[in-house]
């Protein structure tokens, strides 16, 4: 019919803002989760070799990426702490933690690209192995684990960048606990009379199982 004008459903214009909202935060977490655990098993593992003349001859040497920086192990570490505190906090708070977030995985990038031809680490072992403080690593090489870590960083950057951009869509802690801190106090049970471990629980709590009141 002339003249109806259709009127849009109140669901569904709730619900269209809310599935940005939803999509973000699902990329966020597996981003931010996966990006730390990458960055922590990158720094176990080796990032460079290399060998140390000794008396014997030459002595393999490696180097893992804790041994190099602990830049990447620590930022993800903190960068995993903010990520699960931008559920904790809301407005300024949100957005200082998600900019951490973001600031932790552009410090494991800068830190894994660094120390991807770092060999200082390696030179400080053909020192101990050798017993010479001027001796350094011969046949220095490095693994690719170093920008495995600069990967999970940029996980970890892309998950903070999403806080900033659309965490305020995003959900808080449950509101189970009040400001100050303590939880709700639940609702007493009604005594059974005909139960006495009813009874004795009501006088454990001071409360009178007959219901009656003093006069």
């Amino acid at each position: 019919m002339e003249g109806v004008t259709a009127v849009p459903h109140s669901r569904t214009e709730a619900a269209a803002p809310a599935r940005p909202g939803r999509r973000s935060l699902a990329v966020a977490l597996l981003c931010g989760a996966l990006g730390a655990a990458v960055v922590l098993l990158a720094s176990r593992q080796p990032w460079a070799q290399g060998t140390a003349t000794v008396a014997g001859g030459a002595f393999p040497l490696t180097a893992k990426g804790s041994e190099v920086t602990g830049v990447p192990a620590a930022l993800a570490v903190v960068g995993l702490a903010a990520l699960v505190a931008v559920f904790a906090v809301r407005r300024a708070g949100r957005f200082l933690v998600a900019a951490l977030l973001a600031l932790s995985g552009a410090g494991v990038v800068a830190a894994g690209v660094l120390g991807a031809n770092d060999g200082s680490a390696l030179d400080d072992k053909a020192a101990q192995a050798s017993g010479n403080t001027a001796a350094t690593a011969a046949a220095l090489s490095h693994t690719g684990w170093p920008y495995v870590a600069a990967a999970g960083g940029a996980l970890l950057l892309l998950a903070g960048l999403l806080a900033l951009r659309h965490g305020h869509r995003w959900p808080t802690m449950s509101g189970r606990y009040e400001r100050s801190g303590a939880p709700r106090a639940r609702a007493a049970r009604p005594v059974d009379p005909d139960r006495p471990e009813d009874l004795w629980k009501a006088l454990d709590r001071g409360e009178d199982p007959t219901g009656t009141e003093p006069a």
